[in-house]
């Protein structure tokens, strides 16, 4: 399967600059692709429209040649830097968990998940703790790319390393597919199969 941006562009509405112009990237099943720049680049934008929670200004976004579904269950699964944005602050745990899929108990063991957690608001939770619900939510059997926007930032060294691992594993072994938007080049180079500079494909200046 292929992930294809065939010459996106965006913008927020005509008065604004160009965010993102002309970019062709392909992403491949099995391969972990960093795409790495500075702020301004556009990197968490291209990320949403990659996802589809984002509609390009120009040129499309293709899976297999076929436009990207915009409606039910896409096989491109995003996780954010964020993790309580993406998590509903009024339901417990075990709601938000099962609300896409139910994950099996060996995969919940795996990416860290303590059941005690399940009857927890999100608010008692760490950042560690929450983004890996978050990860296990995009993790069903239908997901072939997972793009990961900026997801261990915000975490402590340890927790970092734990996820990474666990998400690289996991890739691996479903010939899943994996987009890492990073600013860290190190992250990048030992995690990613492939690393794109944003800045090199990408036909704008930054913003200020």
């Amino acid at each position: 399967m292929q992930l294809k941006a065939d010459h996106v562009s965006f913008r927020y509405n005509q008065a604004d600059q160009w965010i993102l112009k002309d970019v062709s990237l392909e992403f491949h099943e099995g391969e972990r692709v960093g795409i790495v720049g500075p702020s301004g680049y556009g990197k968490s934008t291209l990320s949403k429209i990659l996802a589809g929670y984002e509609n390009p200004s120009e040129g499309r976004v293709l899976l297999d040649e076929a436009p990207l579904p915009m409606k039910g269950f896409c096989p491109v699964q995003m996780i954010y830097q964020h993790p309580e944005l993406s998590v509903n602050p009024r339901w417990k745990m075990k709601k938000t968990l099962t609300e896409c899929w139910e994950p099996p108990q060996e995969l919940l063991d795996r990416i860290g998940i303590e059941t005690a957690w399940f009857t927890r608001w999100p608010a008692e939770l760490s950042g560690g703790e929450l983004q890996r619900f978050c990860i296990a939510r995009v993790l069903s059997p239908e997901t072939k790319f997972l793009i990961c926007d900026e997801i261990t930032t915000m975490l402590d060294v340890i927790t970092q390393a734990q996820i990474w691992q666990t998400l690289t594993g996991i890739a691996q072994e479903r010939n899943m597919g994996m987009i890492v938007i990073t600013h860290n080049m190190a992250l990048a180079e030992k995690v990613c199969t492939r690393i794109v500079d944003l800045r090199t494909v990408n036909h704008i200046e930054p913003s200020e």
